[in-house]
Order: C-alpha cells, then sequence, then structure tokens
C-alpha cells in the first residue's frame, strides 16, 4: 500500500461520474489500499479513488472510530433528520464550509471480495459516506452548499495558496494501470 498525490479542485475527474467496479481482483485491493493509506497520511474522514486519479466507484472512511471501505455504493437517508455543520474535502485542503446532509443513513454496495456489505452511520459516518459517494458521481461538497456559503467558498479557493486560476490543473495518469487514464 502506498499513499496516492491528491487531485485537487479543478482537475476534471473531480467532476466525471465514476464507473462502476466488474472485477474483485488484486487491483481493487490495493487500491482498496492505497485509498486507506493515503487517507491517513492526509487525516481525512473519507477518500474516493477519483480523487487519487481512479474512476471507478470505490471509496473508504475513518470516521467516529468506524472504518471500512464501499464499492459501488448506494445510500438512502434513514429518515429525513439533518445535520448542518462544516465539512471540508482533501481535495479542496485547508477549507471548511457548512454543509447540510442527512443526520442517519444507510449505505449498501460490496467490499473488496465481492461480498455484499452494509453500513449504517450516523453524524460523521453518516456525512462521510454522502461525501464520499457525491465524489464518485462527480459531485463536490461545494455543490450542496447555499448561494451564498458557496460564493465565499470559491473565493476563499481563489485566494488558496495551492490554487492557480492562471494554470490549468494538472492531469496525471493514475497509479493504478487499468484505471483512471487521464483523459
Amino acid at each position: 500500500m502506498t499513499a496516492q498525490p491528491l487531485r485537487l479542485f479543478g482537475d476534471p475527474i473531480l467532476r466525471t461520474k465514476a464507473e462502476p467496479v466488474v472485477d474483485f481482483d488484486r487491483e481493487l485491493r490495493t487500491l482498496v489500499a492505497d485509498l486507506h493509506e493515503t487517507m491517513r497520511e492526509e487525516g481525512g474522514a473519507g477518500l474516493a479513488a477519483p480523487q487519487i486519479g481512479v474512476g471507478l466507484r470505490v471509496f473508504v472512511f475513518r470516521a467516529d472510530g468506524v472504518e471500512g471501505h464501499m464499492v459501488n455504493p448506494t445510500w438512502n437517508a434513514a429518515d429525513e433528520t439533518e445535520q448542518f455543520g462544516p465539512e471540508g474535502c482533501l481535495s479542496i485542503p485547508g477549507l471548511r464550509f457548512d454543509c447540510r446532509r442527512f443526520e442517519h443513513v444507510v449505505a449498501s454496495g460490496w467490499d473488496l471480495h465481492g461480498e455484499p456489505q452494509t453500513v449504517e452511520g450516523t453524524a460523521l459516518v453518516a456525512r462521510a459516506i454522502q461525501h464520499e459517494t457525491d465524489h464518485l458521481d462527480g459531485v463536490l461538497f461545494l455543490d450542496k452548499l447555499d448561494p451564498e456559503t458557496r460564493r465565499e467558498a470559491m473565493a476563499e479557493i481563489r485566494r488558496a495558496p495551492w490554487f492557480d486560476l492562471a494554470a490549468p490543473p494538472t492531469v496525471k495518469t493514475s497509479p493504478h494501470p487499468l484505471f483512471g487514464r487521464a483523459t
């Protein structure tokens, strides 16, 4: 397992819907291990495969003492209760904004061996599941912000030291040879 470089806001893969996983093989196990290692190294609560340049429907999470991964996930709100609080993203480093999410979700998908699994989460686990599944659909948490907060977030991004409006985003080839080819 190797920590991988993160793709940052502006990289087109972050706005591209990821493809379903069809092969539950060694390559997938390596991807999940790399995602876990990268998430731990970066100090995140979750990380989706597109954030390291791999266009597959896989994410990992670690929140409130629960750690896991989901392959080809879907989720549903367990009820209508919402949470509103700070959310950040490893692909938008150093910035956090209040975002509304469901408080309690139930996610279904598969593990890295192709076995079905269900993960039920509240609070931060629920937020991570929703946030990472959004990444797999090409959606960023910025898209979930109210218009005023989104304008503030975009202004902060333009001022961030990692963002260069004059330079196009760097798009690298995935470290995983079968996936995430630059387009």
